[in-house]
C-alpha cells in the first residue's frame, strides 16, 4: 500500500464514480488493483466519514496554517504605515461628520486592531481542532473492537496512533458519524469575522479616497475608466469588499448545515461543506493578498488632509480660544457668545456662500479677541489638537503588534503581487 501512494489512476477513480456513484468506495476499488494482497483489508471497519471528515480537518488546520503567515504579513505592513505616520494630524469623523481631531497612523491602529482580534481567533480556532479519529459507522468503535477480540485498550492505542499520524494532538472522544458540524461552524466564524474587518478597512480606505486625502496604489499604465480617462477607482479595495461580503454570508451556511444534521449524521451536509468550506478559505485567501498589496503602496497626501483640517478646525478650536481670552481676565460667557455670533456668520459663508472657513480671520478682525491675538496661531496648531494619538501609536505597536509579529519571523516581508 505504501509503494503505491504517489501512483493511483486518478482518471480511472474519476470513471470508477460514475459507475458506483460513492466516491471514497471508487477510490478503494481503484487503490485494491494497485494493492491485490491487501484488497481484502483496505478500509476495513472503516466507513467514508473515516476518510472524509478526517481529511477536513487535516485541510482545516493547513488551511489555517497558510492564512495566519499572510494575516501576518497584512498586520507587518499596515504596522509600518501606522508608524511612519503616526503623528500626522487628520480630521476624525464621527457619524461620518467631522469630529475631533486624530492622526493617519491612529486611524490605522484600528484597522490593525480588528485584524488582531482576527489573528487570535484564526490561531484559536485552529489549535482547538480535534481530529475525528478512528471511531467507526455510528462513532461507537463497535467495528474495531470486534476487530481487536474486544480488546478496548488496542481499539483506543490505535485511534491514539491515528490522530499522532495525521499531526493532531488529541481526537474527538465523542462523535457519531461525522465531527461536530459545529466545528465548520466555529471555524468559518473566525473567517467571516476576518470578512467583516477587512471590509471596514477597504470600506475606509475607499472613502478617504473620495476625499482625495489617500488611495490604493495605481499603476502608471493602469486604466481607471473606461469611459472616464482621469478617474482613479479603488478597483482593489472595491474587489476585497466584494470577496468580504461573499465570505461573511458563508457563515449562515454552516448554521443551518449543523442545525439540521440528524441523528448520526445526514448527507444533505456533503455537496454544501464542499463548497462552503473551499470558499472561505479562498475568499479569505483572496482578500488577504490583496490588502497586503494595498497596505504595501497606500498613498497619502498631507497637502489635502491639512486643507480639510483648515476648514474644520477654526471651529473645533472655539473652546481653546474660550480658555485663553479667560487667562487673559475675559469672561467665559461673554467670550462664548463672541465665538457663537462669528462661528455662525463664518459658517454661513461655508454653507450658502460655497466660500473657507473664515473664522479665525473674524477672530483677528475682532476688537475683544485683541488680549490673545499673539498667539492664536498657536492655539490653531493641529498637533495640539489630537491628545496622546502619536503616544497611543508607539505604545500599541510596541505592546501588542510587535509580540504577534514576531511569532511570523521568516514567514512575512516579500510583497504580495496580484496578476490583475
Amino acid at each position: 500500500m505504501e509503494a503505491h501512494i504517489y501512483d493511483i489512476d486518478f482518471t480511472k477513480a474519476a470513471a470508477e464514480e460514475k459507475l458506483t456513484r460513492h466516491d471514497v468506495m471508487a477510490h478503494v476499488h481503484v487503490f485494491a488493483e494497485l494493492c491485490p494482497k491487501a484488497a481484502a483489508i483496505i478500509h476495513l471497519g472503516a466507513t467514508s466519514c473515516y476518510v472524509g471528515d478526517n481529511t477536513d480537518l487535516i485541510i482545516l488546520r493547513d488551511g489555517y496554517d497558510l492564512l495566519l503567515p499572510k494575516l501576518a504579513g497584512c498586520i507587518h505592513r499596515l504596522a509600518g504605515f501606522a508608524d511612519q505616520y503616526k503623528s500626522l494630524p487628520t480630521l476624525g469623523f464621527t457619524h461620518l461628520q467631522p469630529a475631533q481631531l486624530t492622526t493617519v497612523g491612529k486611524r490605522a491602529c484600528l484597522w490593525l486592531q480588528e485584524l488582531l482580534m482576527d489573528e487570535r481567533a484564526l490561531r484559536r480556532a485552529r489549535d482547538d481542532l480535534r481530529f475525528r479519529g478512528v471511531k467507526g459507522t455510528t462513532g461507537t468503535q463497535a467495528s474495531f473492537l470486534q476487530l481487536f477480540n474486544g480488546d478496548g485498550s488496542k481499539v483506543k492505542e490505535l485511534d491514539q496512533l491515528v490522530t499522532k499520524m495525521a499531526g493532531f494532538q488529541r481526537s474527538f472522544i465523542i462523535c457519531g458519524q461525522t465531527y461536530s458540524r459545529k466545528v465548520d461552524v466555529e471555524s468559518i466564524a473566525v473567517l467571516s469575522s476576518l470578512g467583516a474587518t477587512v471590509h471596514k478597512i477597504c470600506s475606509d480606505i475607499r472613502l478617504l479616497a473620495n476625499m482625495k486625502e489617500l488611495e490604493e496604489p495605481f499603476e502608471t499604465t493602469q486604466i481607471g475608466s473606461s469611459a472616464m480617462p482621469y478617474k482613479r477607482n479603488p478597483m482593489r479595495s472595491e474587489r476585497v469588499c466584494s470577496i468580504a461580503r461573499h465570505l461573511m454570508t458563508l457563515q449562515g451556511n454552516t448554521l443551518q448545515t449543523a442545525a439540521t444534521q440528524w441523528m448520526e449524521r445526514t448527507l444533505d451536509d456533503s455537496a454544501n461543506r464542499r463548497i462552503t468550506l473551499a470558499e472561505a478559505f479562498l475568499s479569505a485567501d483572496s482578500i488577504l493578498v490583496t490588502l497586503q498589496n494595498i497596505c504595501e503602496g497606500i498613498v497619502v497626501y498631507p497637502k489635502v488632509i491639512e486643507r480639510h483640517i483648515r476648514q474644520e478646525l477654526p471651529f473645533m478650536s472655539a473652546e481653546n480660544v474660550i480658555m485663553a481670552m479667560v487667562k487673559a481676565g475675559g469672561d467665559r460667557q461673554v467670550c462664548h457668545e463672541q465665538i457663537r455670533v462669528l462661528s455662525q456668520e463664518a459658517g454661513a459663508q461655508v454653507k450658502q456662500h460655497g466660500l473657507d472657513n473664515d473664522l479665525v480671520e473674524r477672530i483677528r478682525k475682532s476688537p475683544y479677541f485683541v488680549p490673545i491675538l499673539p498667539y492664536l496661531d498657536t492655539l490653531l496648531e493641529p498637533s495640539t489638537f489630537v491628545g496622546r494619538a502619536p503616544e497611543q501609536v508607539t505604545e500599541f505597536l510596541q505592546e501588542e503588534v510587535y509580540p504577534v509579529l514576531e511569532q511570523y519571523k521568516g514567514q512575512i516581508g516579500k510583497p504580495a503581487v496580484l496578476e490583475i
